[in-house]
Parts: structure tokens; sequence; C-alpha cells
């Protein structure tokens, strides 16, 4: 595993930039590891938004502002790969979208070949309509997209069935949709589409992501030729000090496994 997606950069107040909201962009001791990750021939992306805090778009005032916002930290450390996470109160949020859509597109301005992922909720049944809209807002601003990557997990109470199906699901519908939404032909479509499962026990704790579904989430990926596979989270790939338990847990997957199961199994995927 030598690609990792450091999340989250929100505000940390007046638009600017920072891990968490609170920690300075030179201040985080996973991201000092960036250029050690490099010289072993790694790379990471950094992914603005996510569930919590405040997520820049939706309070930096202008584009121009979030567009200098974002330039920070693409600057800060070299990256060559940003992603936008959008969820939650900042996804129906039009003017924002709007807002970081014109934002994303003087970034891809200023640094050419940059790689634009958004990371979107993701129901069996594809993108809600407020992320179709997303994409279809960007693409009118000029953003070019290289991957939505849907996070297949949490789908609700409702969903307890296999998660690797409901994944390739998601990632079926999700194709269609991006396919229509972006214009792309079947095969680019498909390259257009990333996968993010929880892994273990999700926060419906019904929803069990298991290493066998990560086995058949990554056959499938090879039989469509989509863009990439990651999991919620690095530090989540390992077995909870007491064996197996009944709810999500930040730092562990609440399922018996091996270390770096996920890791592993994932990682098959080139």
């Amino acid at each position: 595993m030598k690609d990792y997606n450091l999340a989250f950069i929100t505000d940390g107040g007046g638009c600017t930039p920072k891990w968490g909201g609170v920690t300075d962009l030179g201040s985080d001791g996973v991201a000092a590891q960036i250029g050690d990750l490099r010289a072993k021939g790694g790379d990471v992306r950094v992914s603005f938004g996510g569930a919590s805090g405040s997520e820049l778009a939706t309070t930096c005032s202008s584009a121009d502002a979030l567009a200098t916002a974002y330039e920070k930290v693409v600057n800060a450390f070299k990256l060559t790969k940003v992603d936008f996470d959008v969820e939650g109160g900042a996804l129906p949020n039009t003017a924002a979208n709007t807002r970081r859509a014109q934002a994303i597109a003087k970034l891809e301005k200023a640094h050419p070949g940059l790689d634009v992922s958004y990371t979107l909720p993701v129901m069996p049944e594809g993108l809600t309509q407020d992320g179709v809209n997303l994409l279809a807002d960007a693409k009118s601003n000029g953003v070019s997209i290289n991957t939505v990557n849907i996070m297949a997990m949490d789908y609700g109470p409702a969903y307890s069935g296999d998660m690797g199906t409901y994944a390739e699901q998601a990632a079926t519908a999700t194709q269609a949709q991006v396919k229509s939404v972006l214009g792309l032909s079947d095969s680019a479509a498909w390259k257009a589409v990333a996968v993010t499962p929880m892994l273990g026990v999700n926060d419906v704790a019904s929803e069990i992501f298991k290493v066998d579904d990560a086995t058949q989430l990554v056959n499938f990926a090879k039989s469509k030729g989509l863009g990439w596979l990651s999991m919620w989270s690095a530090t989540r790939d390992k077995q909870c000090a007491g064996g197996a338990k009944p709810s999500a847990d930040a730092t562990c997957s609440s399922i018996v496994q091996d270390a770096n199961a996920f890791s592993k199994a994932l990682g098959a995927y080139k």
C-alpha cells in the first residue's frame, strides 16, 4: 500500500485551511511523513471536506478566496492529486458547490495535470440527486473531474445484505450516472469511478464489510476497469484489542481479522 488519501482539510476560521480545522498545515505528524513516503515510491492525495467541521466552500466568501485556500495546501505539500469530500449539509448547498467548482477550475488552470476527485455519498441505487447535481455544476463551471469516489458504506438500517454486492451495485449505478452527466464513453466512465468501503462494522452496525467482500470488490474492479479502490480507513485495518464487537470503532475494524488484511486484499487491484 503506497498511496494514501490524507483527510480532512477544513476551515480553521477565516477561510484558513487546517487539518481537522485545528492543526496548522505544517504541524501534522502524518503529513510530516509525506516526503519519506514519496522517497519510497508512494504518494498522497489530500482531501478537503468530510463529515464534520466547516467545509471551506461553505465558509470562504468567494471563489477567489477559496482557490487561495486550496492553493496553500497544494503548494505546502507539492500535491498532484486532490479530493473534495462533500457530504452532510455541504452537499445540498448549491452556492457552496458552485463556489467550490469555480475555485477548482482556477486551481486546475494554475496546476496543469492536477488530478481532481470528488468523494460523494452513495446508495446501492447510485449517487443521490444532490451528488448528480454537484457533478453537473462542476462540469458546467469547467472542472476536469478525474474520478468520482463513492463511499460504499452506511446505507441505512434497510440494507442488511451482502456489502460486497451492495458496493458492486453502487459502482454500477454510479457509472451510468457519471457517463451521462460527464458525457463519457462506457470504459471512460468506469475508469472515472472509485470505490471506498468502510472496513468491518459500519456506523450502521448491521452493515459489515468483510475481507471476502474486499476480494469480491477487487475482482469486480478488474472486470470493469475502475479508477481505484480505497478504504475507510488505514488506521482501522486491524482487529480491536478485544476481538469482535457490535459497533464501529475509529481505531480498528470491530471484526476478527489479521492485521492489514484489507490492505492486502484491496492492494491486489493495481
